[in-house]
């Protein structure tokens, strides 16, 4: 096996790559990145068996074969060498031989029959969608997903398809984010949930551009190709809690405020706020939001905006830093925050319209 080719062109895929790469994995093949050279192609794959990803690049002169190579001192090999240069990769015996210029590296290889394939899938709904709006729907509720929860279900986010649009809805038990767009859909009605780590890999994977990627959903995979990738990532098996039941539908107090405004009040009031638990109290009257923080040191904040409101007062706590995430990923002018009493949890929606909606939880404080 033997190739030559330009740093730039190899840098990017097997930054990609590397990024799904196991660092401590229980198989030391799955620390490696499996290099194949055929029809003129390059194919990287790296695989943790929960996500894979594979690139291809096109080579001019090259001898064929498979091999695997450790992923980050390949990476950062290729990352060390200067704009413009050639890097040629042979195989000599047990070892993979890098030069370019005066430089020569070798490296450790293990067998490609080694490697493990994620098997072949069967899709059952296929959705094709401008790489943008997938990116749009991940930025826009990827924080609420769980992190090493023991509902392991929640450690993911559910992609739903029904009626040509795709919804995504990501919770962590504390609050509830989803989006929707529109999308181009062969199959139907189904939810699947995707494994953290694949919805980070794909947001990664994905440009903010027109240009489609085109997803095939399957009973145990999900599966995206991009450009010259394909990225595959087994689902995760369990039953989403039903976010239909979790989103309010009669809170009659509705706010609208200034997004920009409000963000400034929240982060300046968290300053002060419990450090472990981050509680603001939130006093509301006729057109003036009032917000208060306090902690241990007795130390305390309090911050007015005014708000287009009509109604009774209300007071409820709320953890700021929840608040806080959603008014950063909206980009709306105004925010509508509806609210019932103290013990319901609030609804927060762009001003004009309800692609995406947010609905966090209270505190007592």
């Amino acid at each position: 096996m033997k190739f030559s080719v330009v740093r730039e062109t190899l840098l990017k895929p097997l930054q990609l790559v590397a990024g799904v790469v196991e660092r401590k994995g229980t198989m030391a093949v799955l620390s490696n990145v499996l290099l194949e050279v055929k029809d003129n192609t390059l194919t990287l794959t790296g695989s943790d068996l929960e996500v894979e990803l594979v690139g291809r690049l096109p080579l001019d002169e090259c001898e064929e074969g498979r091999i695997t190579v450790p992923a980050r001192k390949m990476m950062d090999i290729c990352k060390s060498l200067p704009d413009g240069a050639v890097i040629e990769l042979s195989v000599d015996g047990q070892k993979a031989v890098i030069r370019s210029g005066r430089s020569r590296f070798s490296l450790s290889t293990l067998p490609a029959e080694e490697f493990p394939n994620i098997q072949d899938m069967q899709g059952d709904l296929e959705v094709v969608i401008p790489q943008a709006s997938v990116r749009k729907l991940i930025d826009r509720t990827g924080f609420a997903m769980a992190n090493q929860d023991v509902r392991f279900y929640l450690n993911g986010m559910l992609f739903e398809v029904a009626d040509g649009q795709l919804r995504v809805v990501a919770t962590d038990g504390h609050r509830l984010a989803t989006a929707i767009e529109d999308a181009q859909v062969s199959g139907d009605l189904t939810q699947v949930i995707v494994p953290r780590k694949g919805v980070l890999e794909l947001n990664r994977l994905l440009a903010d551009s027109e240009e489609t990627v085109t997803l095939t959903i399957g009973s145990n995979h999900i599966r995206a190709q991009v450009a010259d990738y394909t990225f595959t990532s087994k689902l995760v098996d369990g039953k989403f809690p039903d976010y239909h039941r979790v989103i309010p539908r009669n809170n009659g107090k509705v706010i609208l405020a200034d997004r920009f405004e409000l963000r400034q009040v929240f982060l300046r009031a968290s300053i002060l706020s419990n450090e472990k638990y981050r509680g603001v109290r939130l006093d509301l009257k006729n057109g003036m939001l009032k917000v208060f923080a306090n902690n241990p040191e007795q130390e305390e904040a309090e911050e007015s905006v005014l708000v287009q409101y009509q109604g009774d007062t209300l007071e409820v706590g709320f953890n700021v830093g929840y608040l806080l995430d959603v008014l950063g990923v909206l980009d709306s002018q105004e925010v509508k925050i509806s609210l019932n009493d103290a013990n319901s949890s609030a609804l927060l929606e762009e001003g004009h319209g309800h692609a995406c909606q947010y609905v966090v939880m209270p505190m007592r404080l």
